[in-house]
């Protein structure tokens, strides 16, 4: 089978975050080889007619979506399956409606807190492009909590800098906040109350018989701080250099007495998958605060493909191979188009 493989067209200059799908598209390139497919690449730009000129000219039976965004910027990760669709070409992963509404993190909240999933409460966006809808729009907001400031559409923790102060003490301090870090956030930011506590991640892949939970993972803060702010923000992904990137391992042995937590967490997981229409592969972030009780941060419909991410890392714990997940990948993609 001739597979296309789509991804942003990356610059040499570019941050670490943005040119690691060069190697995801190497990753998911060899293990379709292997399987037998005759794989090759193409770099997406804003340019939608040339990108459509090149897939007519490659004519692929499949293409693999690794698009995580279009000319810098994450709101736009759905324009590429939204040309695919206009095309009638099939493709991997979440349809283009479920990206753009789980790549909004307020309307994500929205959808989760509607469908009574737990996720923090928040304030904003700034600016407002959509209205929080009340009643739905999560537990009630005090002016006592604490607040962590988040980009509304970027990823790979852009704008979390563990060494900066995310955090306002009062919920009517927050509209002045957002204001002054919306251009540090591509523009558009909102306040989620912070939750202290453990932090999961969840991926999930596709299966013959439905999604499957892959091993969950915690992301431990080893050595820090009681004062310090513990999250996985960009050093902690991205900065090989720092003290957060070699202290946040994740691990997938637990005790006993995390066993109803783990199926806790791994039922939500599912739901989410249901509740966002997802496909091929996904993972959902959690924090779990002091009473033990799990928050859903964020639900990912395409998580990192590269071999040292998480994803992967989920796919060793649980005995199966980076080849046999991108198979599984593939084999998701008629039940979604059919």
């Amino acid at each position: 089978m001739r597979v296309t493989i789509v991804h942003n067209t990356v610059a040499d200059d570019d941050a670490p975050d943005e040119r690691d799908v060069l190697v995801q598209a190497e990753a998911v390139e060899a293990a379709l080889r292997a399987l037998g497919h005759d794989p090759g690449t193409l770099p997406c730009t804003l340019d939608l007619s040339e990108v459509k000129r090149r897939i007519a000219d490659l004519r692929p039976d499949l293409v693999f979506n690794i698009v995580e965004s279009l000319d810098g910027k994450g709101r736009l990760i759905h324009v590429i399956p939204l040309l695919l669709d206009a095309l009638n070409v099939p493709y991997t992963g979440a349809c283009a409606e479920a990206m753009c509404l789980t790549s909004h993190k307020v309307l994500a909240k929205q959808r989760l807190a509607a469908a009574h999933l737990p996720t923090p409460p928040w304030i904003g966006p700034y600016p407002e492009d959509v209205p929080n809808l009340p009643p739905a729009a999560g537990p009630a907001v005090t002016s006592e909590e604490k607040w962590i400031v988040k980009s509304v559409w970027e990823h790979a923790s852009i704008g979390l800098d563990e060494k900066t102060h995310l955090l306002c003490d009062h919920a009517d301090r927050a509209a002045t906040l957002l204001r002054e870090r919306a251009p540090r956030l591509g523009g558009a930011c909102f306040a989620e109350r912070f939750i202290d506590g453990r932090e999961f991640n969840l991926a999930l892949l596709a299966a013959p018989d439905g999604p499957q939970v892959l091993a969950p993972a915690e992301i431990l803060f080893e050595g820090y701080a009681d004062h310090t702010l513990k999250i996985v923000g960009y050093r902690a992904k991205w900065d090989s250099a720092s003290y957060e990137f070699h202290h946040t391992p994740r691990r997938f042995d637990f005790p006993a007495k995390d066993a109803a937590l783990l199926a806790r967490l791994s039922d939500l997981a599912l739901q989410c998958w249901r509740l966002f229409g997802l496909s091929g592969y996904a993972r959902v972030d959690f924090r779990i605060d002091a009473a033990g009780r799990p928050w859903i941060l964020e639900v990912n419909a395409n998580p990192c493909l590269s071999p040292d991410a998480g994803f992967a890392a989920a796919l060793d714990a649980s005995g199966l191979s980076y080849a046999a997940a991108i198979d599984r990948i593939i084999a998701d993609v008629p039940r979604r188009v059919s």
